[in-house]
């Protein structure tokens, strides 16, 4: 397939981002930037977050996971249906009672300053490398496919990923959450487009009807779901109750996913967009699930080599989609491949950009009270921080493609474990209990917290006992630094904030 045909495709769907882009964001203000003007539709919020949460992990890597973990991976999704719940009942009422531009606002109000730049920086944190490692795997899919096969000049891997960081800039810098919400909205549609038109024409290949494909998955083992093996990761318990904490914190506690909440007319639409997001999201992992399925079997009927480690031998995860729709399913199916692809590349770092800036400007700054800041001056440094976090995002994915050695939705959620579990810690205190802490010391313990966790995890369990430590991982960190904070108590009479 000519690496020249797939650029034009990327630009053209580029160019409908910038046409989108073009008209969300005149006469664009604070306001729209960072809450849409009140005035999303909540059916464009939720089907936009489809594509913010799947992104190009689930695109490629989960997929890609089938050949060894089955359908282990929809045990944390329907985990994640129970979080969603929570958020809707729990979360969100608190945040449009108090009108909030940034989440982490409510932990000033319930505790102090210095507890909300500590839930502020490990949202920060936790965005940084989750986004770059989501946009890491979908460059370097690009570049693998794409941009290394161009024989007349080198592109190099880091040229590939400033390209494409510079087009999310041209259009989030301005419009911010407005265009988000529209922007995010078309690239799910043409994300889950990909997927089933790939299972489509897998199908077709394999010369099977709609019925018999179902039979196949149904009856291989691929579609094993539930594991009992309590000492093992993917145990059910363990993926279920992890996946719950994970959807309430890389969700409900996540300012990227709840600004554009935010930003619905009203609580009651943004409980709808909750509730059809869940449904949705289930339905469509079980769809790029059976797509794996279908993968592997086309491999296995077809006597095409598994792309593997030349080194290892061991089968290369992240390329087991990409090598099959670009180099053995004809043109066709590799144009669907990178729209998809394209669609999850920029859905999974664009908003980030937006609301990093969002946090950094409200939360860390506090720019918004500075009334000696002309409107001029404020739009300004919100342009200077946008620019500014591409830069870092930028840099951080060049250390990942150094770096990185295992499927990345698996380094994606152990990064999760690690810096959410402080934030969890943080709101679950905040929400149910009436406590108050010392705010100068907070920062220091949800450092200290991931720490002892990772000790734990890796020098005091796994050198010394068969059970393994999965997505449990959060709810690990996140009850240590309970332990943490209860040491914090202050004597003094608790002055209530926002709780349950």
């Amino acid at each position: 397939m000519s690496p020249l045909l797939i650029i034009l495709c990327i630009f053209i769907y580029f160019g409908g981002l910038l046409f989108i882009a073009y008209f969300t964001s005149k006469n664009s203000t604070a306001d729209s930037y960072f809450l849409g003007n009140k005035a999303s539709p909540w059916y464009a919020v939720a089907f936009g977050m489809i594509g913010d949460s799947l992104s190009g992990v689930t695109y490629i890597s989960v997929p890609g996971k089938i050949g060894t973990s089955s359908f282990s991976y929809l045990q944390l999704v329907l985990g994640y249906f129970i979080g969603y719940f929570i958020i809707s009942k729990v979360l969100l009422p608190i945040y449009y009672k108090m009108n909030l531009i940034s989440i982490y606002t409510y932990l000033e109000t319930r505790f102090g300053r210095h507890t909300q730049k500590a839930g502020a920086f490990f949202f920060i944190l936790s965005r940084i490398l989750g986004a770059s490692g989501r946009l890491y795997l979908a460059t370097g899919v690009i570049q693998f496919f794409v941009f290394d096969r161009i024989t007349s000049f080198h592109v190099p891997f880091w040229l590939s990923v400033s390209i494409i960081l510079a087009l999310m800039l041209l259009y989030t810098y301005k419009g911010g959450i407005k265009t988000l919400v529209w922007t995010d909205t078309f690239q799910s549609l043409f994300l889950i487009l990909g997927v089933v038109v790939s299972i489509i024409i897998i199908i077709n290949k394999m010369d099977i009807g709609f019925g018999k494909a179902v039979s196949n998955i149904v009856n291989s083992h691929y579609s094993t779901t539930f594991f009992w093996n309590w000492q093992k990761p993917n145990f059910f318990f363990k993926e279920f109750i992890g996946g719950i904490f994970i959807a309430v914190a890389m969700t409900g506690l996540d300012q990227n996913m709840m600004q554009k909440n935010l930003s619905c007319k009203s609580l009651k639409d943004a409980q709808k967009n909750i509730f059809w997001f869940s449904i949705v999201m289930v339905m469509v992992t079980v769809c790029f699930l059976a797509l794996g399925a279908l993968l592997f079997q086309y491999y296995d009927s077809s006597g095409i080599p598994l792309p593997t480690n030349p080194e290892t031998g061991k089968v290369i995860t992240d390329k087991v989609f990409p090598n099959l729709a670009l180099n053995h399913l004809g043109v066709f199916a590799g144009l669907i491949f990178i729209i998809g692809l394209t669609a999850a590349t920029f859905s999974s770092a664009d908003s980030v950009l937006t609301t990093l800036t969002t946090s950094t400007y409200v939360d860390m700054l506090e720019y918004d009270r500075n009334t000696q800041l002309t409107e001029k001056q404020k739009a300004q440094r919100r342009t200077y921080i946008h620019i500014g976090f591409a830069a870092i995002m930028w840099l951080v994915i060049i250390v990942f493609d150094i770096m990185n050695q295992r499927a990345i939705i698996d380094t994606i959620l152990m990064i999760a474990g690690y810096t959410y579990g402080p934030l969890l810690a943080l709101f679950a205190l905040g929400l149910f209990t009436k406590i108050s802490l010392k705010d100068k010391w907070v920062p220091f313990v949800c450092i200290l917290a991931p720490i002892i966790t990772y000790i734990i995890a890796n020098y005091m369990v796994k050198p010394y006992s068969s059970y393994e430590i999965g997505n449990e991982l959060i709810v690990i960190n996140a009850g240590i630094t309970v332990l943490g904070l209860v040491l914090l108590k202050r004597k003094n009479k608790y002055e209530p904030g926002p709780t349950v």
